[in-house]
């Protein structure tokens, strides 16, 4: 006679009910997140996506499955990424792992976008490593941030603009009387003309001081000189107004013709000096205009006290600007402290294509 099987244990059945529930909420998570949500292999090779992904690059989702992550990505960043990934494996050392950060994707169209990149790392019970990328999509910020950081620039050209018509030319016209009225003091033998001969010295340096204000306010690389008279016009005004040594140089000669990108690295030059005097306290800065493997590089070097950990990490309001400016013209941005004391500040940019 033939036993009756066993029957199965509730608690086993529920468990395994609970599981599956449990993996058909986290994957309806994943599917309806409105982030793109993908995950690759050691070998970079993409296992999962969500449908936000599809909608964000254009690819159907077999379209991606089983090729490499770097489609995602444009050039150089394409052609380097495995070997980041490699170099963590082999080292151990995070640098995106577990970091959010802005990067730059590219569709299947062709067309390049910012992006809002975060990464995670999970080891499964078998040993086995995966990454977890959640990207969000920066373009309408980009846009939003582009459009005040314009508005910005329009305001601050038209109060340089203001300065030089109107108050520069008003303590042109006092500094002339003043010094018509010393001189009529002086021959009457008059003892006040010295004192007035102070003021007209005085109306003088603070005219000087106002126009080197309004050159800074206005985007003064659209003269004809263009960003290196610039550049050099900011190490003399600085030299001149903190009596600090600045100066600027170069290898070669440095034409910029995209008045865009010349702007942005002019304004980047501002921030870094004006940090470089007034939060590191340097009474040496110089600055470096080079052209590098196809790159437009500038550097900002000071001997100051260095800058704060906080800072040095993007939260002050500066930095933040000097890194949404340099990349604005496709360029990254590196602030970091020198061997022998004080802060270099380094923006590379790749050169237009007549500039190369």
């Amino acid at each position: 006679m033939k036993k009756k099987a066993a029957p199965e244990d509730p608690s086993i059945a529920e468990l395994q009910a609970a599981l599956q529930a449990s993996e058909q909420i986290s994957s309806a998570i994943v599917e309806t997140a409105v982030n793109a949500i993908i995950t690759i292999d050691e070998n970079c090779f993409i296992e999962t996506v969500n449908s936000a992904t599809e909608r964000l690059f254009g690819y159907k989702r077999e379209e991606m499955i089983g090729r490499n992550i770097s489609m995602l990505m444009p050039q150089p960043y394409r052609s380097r990424h495995d070997r980041y990934v490699k170099n963590y494996l082999e080292t151990g050392v995070k640098r995106i792992i577990g970091i959010g950060r802005e990067a730059v994707a590219q569709r299947k169209d062709g067309s390049v976008f910012p992006i809002d990149l975060s990464v995670g790392e999970a080891v499964l019970p078998t040993g086995r490593r995966i990454f977890t990328g959640i990207i969000r999509d920066l373009t309408d910020r980009k846009e939003l941030e582009d459009k005040l950081l314009h508005i910005s620039e329009e305001e601050q050209a038209r109060i340089g603009q203001d300065i030089h018509d109107d108050l520069c030319q008003q303590l042109a016209a006092i500094g002339c009387l003043a010094k018509v009225a010393q001189k009529n003091l002086a021959k009457s033998g008059c003892p006040e003309a010295e004192n007035l001969a102070e003021i007209v010295q005085l109306v003088s340096k603070a005219n000087t001081r106002a126009r080197e204000t309004s050159r800074g306010l206005m985007p003064v690389v659209l003269d004809s000189g263009g960003l290196m008279a610039a550049l050099e016009e900011l190490a003399e005004s600085t030299a001149r107004a903190y009596e600090i040594e600045c100066d600027f140089r170069y290898d070669n000669p440095v034409q910029v013709a995209d008045n865009k990108m010349s702007v942005q690295l002019f304004r980047i030059s501002q921030e870094a000096v004006s940090n470089a005097v007034k939060h590191g306290q340097a009474n040496r800065v110089d600055i470096h205009l080079a052209r590098q493997s196809g790159n437009i590089v500038l550097t900002v070097r000071d001997n100051g006290v260095g800058i704060p950990d906080l800072a040095s990490k993007g939260t002050g309001m500066g930095l933040l600007t000097m890194n949404h400016r340099a990349q604005m013209i496709g360029g990254t941005l590196k602030i970091e402290p020198r061997t022998g004391g004080g802060t270099q500040v380094i923006c590379s940019v790749p050169a237009p294509a007549k500039n190369q």
